[in-house]
């Protein structure tokens, strides 16, 4: 990959025209789950993954539900979520201070992000720091009993 190559930190400021609330048609409605989408700039994201304690976790899927609500849409693209999300880690991953905790933002599951700088051994050496058990399976790895530590986001 070519991660260390991009500026994330120039992404994760570039809002572009964003926040965008989008109309979906029934279609996408129906498989999306909700009528109106907002898609959040990376740095709402990032805003989020901050207020994260030490010793508590976040799913992505907490954070598109505190953004839609924020905006008062009923859901928050998944796409954009998962890139923005990224740019978050690479960005700080990129800084010497002034750093996101992004090494707390789990998948849905509880699984460690492949797309995450140094996946696994990053994010797991700063959850372990933390507490947390990490475990292995089929070549994923899993925050163990991670519902228990999920931060009051909404």
């Amino acid at each position: 990959m070519n991660e260390n190559k991009k500026d994330f930190n120039k992404k994760l400021h570039d809002s572009k025209d964003m926040p965008k609330i989008v109309e979906l048609e029934d279609k996408a409605a129906e498989r999306w789950g909700g009528k109106t989408m907002v898609i959040a700039p990376p740095i709402e994201y990032d805003s989020l993954i901050r207020t994260v304690p030490e010793g508590s976790l976040v799913t992505t899927t907490e954070l598109r539900m505190k953004l839609a609500g924020k905006y008062h849409a009923d859901i928050t693209c998944p796409l954009t979520a998962g890139i923005f999300i990224n740019i978050c880690a690479w960005a700080s991953y990129q800084r010497s201070d002034d750093i996101t905790p992004f090494w707390r933002v789990v998948k849905p599951n509880g699984e460690l992000n492949p797309k995450f700088p140094e996946y696994p051994e990053l994010q797991k050496k700063k959850l372990e720091a933390e507490g947390f058990v990490i475990t292995e399976k089929k070549g994923k790895y899993f925050v163990s009993d991670y519902k228990e530590h999920i931060a009051d986001m909404l």
